[in-house]
């Protein structure tokens, strides 16, 4: 069952531990080399897919908030999370209002799938979505504009698509 989180921030990197040395490390999707992502790819069972939402009409400095926005929502997951997540490229220019955009970002989830990710999490700090992408397990957004993440109810959130896979097994 797919899910949408309207309630309340975001990042850049998520954190794995690594086999050899029994560490949390930083990992940046740029920094996984092919030898790493097969070898670490088991345990890296969710990735979160930022959408900054841009329409390429923003200055640069509203450009820089809207993407800011979405790592004020992104951040209190990867902090909650590392080890089992990955951070994927920031998906910038997107019309959340649009259903062909949505069905695009639907194909970008399902690819993400295909890389082995279990679980995918759109997550933005734009709150005017049309509708939830349905390949995502779950859009992690503001309800309205101004909205503030609560680091606790988004942890909660992410728990609970991964509870419910479980009982699917």
């Amino acid at each position: 069952m797919r899910r949408s989180w309207q309630d309340s921030p975001a990042g850049s990197s998520g954190r794995v531990l690594t086999s050899a040395a029994k560490e949390v490390v930083q990992l940046k999707f740029s920094e996984l080399s092919s030898n790493q992502w097969f070898d670490l790819s088991p345990y890296l069972d969710t990735c979160f897919l930022p959408v900054s939402g841009l329409s390429g009409n923003e200055p640069p400095h509203e450009s820089a908030e809207r993407i800011a926005e979405t790592g004020n929502w992104l951040q209190p997951l990867e902090t909650a999370f590392r080890g089992r997540t990955v951070t994927m490229p920031a998906y910038h220019y997107f019309d959340a209002a649009s259903h062909a955009e949505v069905d695009r970002l639907n194909d970008i989830c399902i690819r993400m799938r295909g890389l082995g990710f279990k679980y995918v999490v759109v997550v933005s700090g734009q709150a005017d979505w049309a509708k939830a992408p349905s390949e995502a397990d779950l859009l992690v957004k503001p309800e309205k504009v101004g909205d503030i993440p609560n680091a606790e109810a988004l942890r909660q959130s992410i728990t609970s698509i991964w509870k419910q896979g479980e009982k699917a097994r």
